[in-house]
């Protein structure tokens, strides 16, 4: 698989609007990187749209995009959190959410109203926002004699790899950080080494 070490996320926020009937949809779609601080938000949207009759939203987490939820927020069941999800989706960002807060004008709007009115103010709100491509990066120990020091560093340069966190002794540590699609070709040089150990740290 080639193509599954990207992912896009916003890199600025948006914000987004759509009234219909007197009714007012008010987005707004913020970078997330975890549930609290997806609770964050919620809370200083909540604050400063404090009379605001709904507050629903939807939010997607992490490269693999397995951590995921939407709130009607007492809108009629599926007509505002999913269709504000199925926008995150249809954009294919992650590390989002999105909040769209209603101020009722009086009319109803009906299911397929709401739905329409909930997904467009979304969609106004992502396309507001700068998305930017990123790439799942792994990060990966290397620990050695000193004496191996000049073949290490041989194939980081030829890699183009960053040093980070060192620490050279007698016994040697350094971490590095690589594409998710390069790390098997890049461990396997470091293998190859003998007297070297490479360990997983971390995806980023």
């Amino acid at each position: 698989m080639m193509f599954d070490d990207t992912y896009k996320m916003l890199s600025s926020p948006g914000e987004g609007l759509y009234k219909e009937k007197g009714s007012k949809f008010i987005a707004s779609a913020f970078t997330v990187m975890n549930e609290e601080e997806v609770k964050q938000a919620l809370a200083e949207v909540r604050k400063k749209y404090y009379d605001a009759r709904h507050h629903c939203y939807a939010y997607m987490i992490g490269p693999d995009k397995t951590c995921f939820r939407s709130s009607d927020d007492g809108e009629p069941s599926g007509t505002a959190g999913k269709p504000i999800l199925n926008q995150i989706l249809s954009k294919d960002v992650t590390n989002v959410c999105v909040i769209v807060v209603r101020y009722f004008g009086g009319i109803k709007l009906g299911v397929s109203g709401l739905i329409n009115a909930y997904k467009t103010a979304a969609r106004d709100a992502l396309d507001n926002a700068t998305i930017v491509e990123k790439t799942v990066d792994e990060v990966y120990a290397l620990q050695f004699a000193y004496p191996l020091m000049n073949e290490v560093m041989r194939v980081m340069k030829e890699e183009g790899l960053a040093q980070q966190n060192t620490r050279f002794e007698m016994d040697c540590y350094l971490e590095f950080s690589t594409r998710k699609n390069e790390a098997d070709r890049i461990v396997t040089k470091f293998k190859n080494i003998f007297g070297v150990t490479v360990s997983f740290v971390k995806t980023v």
